[in-house]
């Protein structure tokens, strides 16, 4: 039997398979992600990382013998090749990439089934093509079976090269990002420098700390985190607390609705004419330099900062990971208040697993999609369509005792933005892009649905005693579709700023008698809740909230992006540069430079609390003066079991009449 190295049959497949997972991983690197790739040594990084990784994780099938180390070998290929295609879909659609987190939220997966289809290319069968080719060479016996196995020390010899590889590759990229590892907000620049497979091996590291937090934390973790929320508290607008006090509060998520939406015309047509007629409403606060800040929580994050003002988690989402935690949410501070509380969504309870963190956040009532009539002829991707959603929302609402805290979450204006011709009511845009061209199309049947909604809130009398606050929660068009916005917002280039400000989401706070106006202050969804809390008469200073109240004189208008980057009047941060926010360039001058450092290490610290906070649960080891701990166990939200409830309170209420 030959025993030399370079003639065993092996030590080929194995090298063939070995350049071509390097190949087209990097192919893929190259074409599918938006990397943001910058100078020569960025792209040899790019071409170089996916063969360390190739050579360690392949070579682990060498520790396998005979015959089955060929099978390993192909199932780690395989395994290696599906991590990658699920990352080129979820990129499509998040414009992110998977961690450990979001992984196992698979109670979402058959609602997000229906949007797979607008992911898929018809190059895609090339990623696996290679893989076919494998599996030839040996089925067509181009390359025998031999069950000669290495030696140790030639293995040896191979980790050895692997990891010099890729302690090569990290070397290198410390030198272009220095503290790449410490400083990983954004997820973007670990796959650039150190490839996808090493970023899922960063990714599994940085999970297992964040679920360690938990365990070991203690009570004295809270003391950094307190004398961070008092000394950035931020004292109320005397002309605006309390404007509000005791009114009805109704919060409505606009799905993807971004904030270039507004006034903007199409086909000669507004987009949005009942939400562009508000932002001249004598009692309406809007806002138009309002951020979304979520990561790949999305529509969960953003309901997390609204309800607790604490950032979502920058892998997977606090609502799925975190539903057992300790919280100090909004409905529970009303509560406290003589609030009652609940939740109107046209979709499955399980979804985004809000059926369980509700009861935390201290909710009285959540309505599901159990609690209404889902006509297959009236819904969408994700649930019920806005119309019918909230027409039969409105008997529901009735029900609550008033005052109360309720949130209503549409659907229907949400990727990839599929309407039936008689429910559209504007042509689609034009630039070939087929998500971006509809999007206009739900964003109008969103706008009409809010209307109609507004007008029964007049007729039933709750108009006059509420305070209606509408926010848009992400994004709906990500950089993946920056070519068709060159189209849609007439640009001949979408600029690192421009995709900051394309972040923006609307935020509108109405209510009769409040004194309103076009707003100009820079905030983001993480000010909501003492914004809200101080138009509602609630002192905030005892509270851990990392917002700042948006109406108040001394709110920090630097607004943290999950990622780490920034944006302010004056500084933007993004891609890991320092722009001008007014004009866009470059940030040359030294003390500008500084300053935006500052900023930057703010953000920072910001964030780590935020995340030392929700990782730890550390709120169970404090509670503010004058506020009673959410006890889970009082809240039950299943619709078969509130009618039994229902009966037998009637019965008992019978008995009671006929004794």
């Amino acid at each position: 039997m030959k025993t030399n190295l370079l003639q065993n049959k092996y030590s080929v497949f194995f090298s063939i398979a070995v350049v071509l997972l390097w190949m087209k991983t990097y192919i893929v690197q190259l074409t599918q992600f938006e990397l943001g790739i910058e100078n020569t040594l960025q792209e040899f990084l790019l071409f170089l990382n996916p063969l360390g990784s190739s050579l360690l994780f392949l070579g682990l099938a060498l520790l396998f013998k005979g015959r089955k180390k060929y099978i390993m070998l192909m199932v780690i290929y395989f395994i290696m090749t599906f991590l990658l295609y699920a990352n080129v879909l979820y990129y499509r659609f998040f414009n992110d990439f998977i961690t450990a987190p979001t992984m196992f939220q698979t109670q979402n997966f058959g609602d997000v089934s229906g949007s797979v289809g607008s992911l898929l290319r018809g190059y895609d069968f090339l990623i696996f093509i290679d893989f076919l080719v494998l599996i030839g060479l040996l089925v067509f016996k181009v390359i025998k079976i031999e069950y000669y196995d290495m030696k140790r020390r030639q293995v040896a010899v191979l980790f050895s090269l692997a990891l010099g590889v890729s302690c090569l590759n990290l070397a290198l990229a410390e030198t272009d990002r220095p503290e790449l590892l410490t400083r990983g907000f954004d997820r973007n620049y670990i796959v650039k420098y150190l490839g996808m497979y090493n970023y899922t091996i960063y990714d599994a590291v940085q999970s297992t700390k964040a679920s360690a937090q938990s365990v070991l934390a203690e009570s004295n973790d809270m003391t950094e985190v307190i004398n961070f929320t008092q000394a950035n508290y931020a004292e109320p607008n005397p002309n605006y607390f309390g404007a509000a006090e005791g009114k009805n509060v109704i919060y409505l998520h606009l799905e993807s609705i971004q904030n270039f939406l507004i006034d903007y015309k199409l086909h000669g047509e507004e987009v949005t004419p009942f939400l562009n007629s508000l932002t001249q409403n004598e009692n309406t606060l809007y806002f138009d330099n309002f951020y979304h800040q979520t990561a790949q929580g999305k529509t969960a994050d953003a309901e997390f900062m609204l309800e607790n003002s604490l950032y979502g988690l920058p892998q997977g989402s606090a609502f799925t990971t975190k539903g057992l935690n300790t919280y100090q949410a909004a409905p529970a501070i009303l509560d406290q208040q003589g609030y009652s509380s609940a939740v109107f969504h046209g979709n499955t309870g399980s979804f985004w697993n809000r059926n369980e963190i509700y009861k935390s956040f201290g909710f009285n009532n959540f309505f599901d999609s159990s609690f209404y009539d889902m006509n297959p002829e009236d819904l969408a991707d994700y649930g019920l369509m806005d119309k019918p959603f909230f027409e039969q929302s409105e008997p529901l609402l009735e029900t609550l005792p008033q005052p109360f805290y309720a949130k209503f979450i549409t659907v229907t204006h949400h990727y990839p933005y599929p309407i039936d011709e008689e429910d559209a009511t504007i042509a689609p845009h034009t630039t070939g892009d087929k998500s971006v061209d509809n999007y206009f199309q739900t964003a109008r049947y969103a706008d009409e649905a809010l209307e109609q909604f507004f007008a029964y809130l007049k007729e039933s009398g709750l108009y006059e005693d509420s305070i209606i606050v509408m926010y848009g929660d992400h994004y709906g068009i990500s950089e993946n579709h920056n070519k068709a916005m060159e189209t849609v917002l007439d640009k001949e280039e979408i600029t690192p700023t421009d995709n900051a400000t394309l972040q923006e989401v609307p935020l509108f706070i109405h209510a009769p008698g409040l004194e309103g106006g076009v707003n100009h202050t820079y905030g983001g969804q993480i000010d909501l809740l003492p914004t809200l809390l101080h138009l509602l008469g609630v002192e905030t200073k005892n509270k851990i909230q990392l917002g700042t109240d948006l109406l108040s004189e001394q709110h920090d208008q630097v607004v943290p992006f999950r990622n780490g980057g920034y944006v302010s009047p004056d500084i933007t941060y993004t891609d890991g540069k320092y722009y001008d926010t007014a004009t866009g360039l470059l940030l040359e001058d030294e003390n500008q430079i500084q300053k935006a450092e500052e900023y930057q290490e703010s953000v920072e610290h910001e964030l780590y609390l935020s995340d030392k906070v929700v990782n730890g649960d550390l709120l169970r080891f404090y509670t503010p003066e004058n506020f009673t701990p959410v006890d889970r166990t009082k809240y039950n939200y299943d619709n078969e079991e509130l009618d039994k409830n229902e009966e037998l309170d009637k019965n008992e209420e019978l008995d009671e009449k006929q004794e």
